[in-house]
């Protein structure tokens, strides 16, 4: 059953991703509709991080992926290098589960 609805979502994602361009052809989006389109990916992926970083079931919890999110906020807001974020992120939450 599980695999049976991952094939058809994957191909129902190949499917809206093939049709979208032949459907609107060289047409532009309406501008409100692009900004709000645009917006869309980063949303999608702060909601996953959080969900992922707090979320333990139905649960919210602090643990060691939090103090890696939070210092590889810090990274980022020193603009540090991509790979020194992931680092600084991986070594924070090794750490602290470490310590706990």
């Amino acid at each position: 059953m599980t695999w049976t609805a991952i094939l058809a979502l994957a191909a129902g994602t190949y499917l809206l991703k093939g049709v979208g361009p032949l459907l609107a052809g060289g047409r532009r989006m309406p501008p409100r509709l692009d900004r709000v389109v645009r917006l869309l990916p980063p949303a999608l992926l702060a909601g996953l991080v959080a969900v992922q970083t707090f979320g333990d079931g139905r649960a919210l919890t602090l643990d060691g992926r939090s103090a890696g999110v939070a210092l590889g906020a810090v990274a980022v807001l020193l603009r540090a290098p991509f790979i020194v974020v992931i680092v600084v992120a991986m070594a924070g939450a090794a750490g602290f589960r470490f310590l706990t």
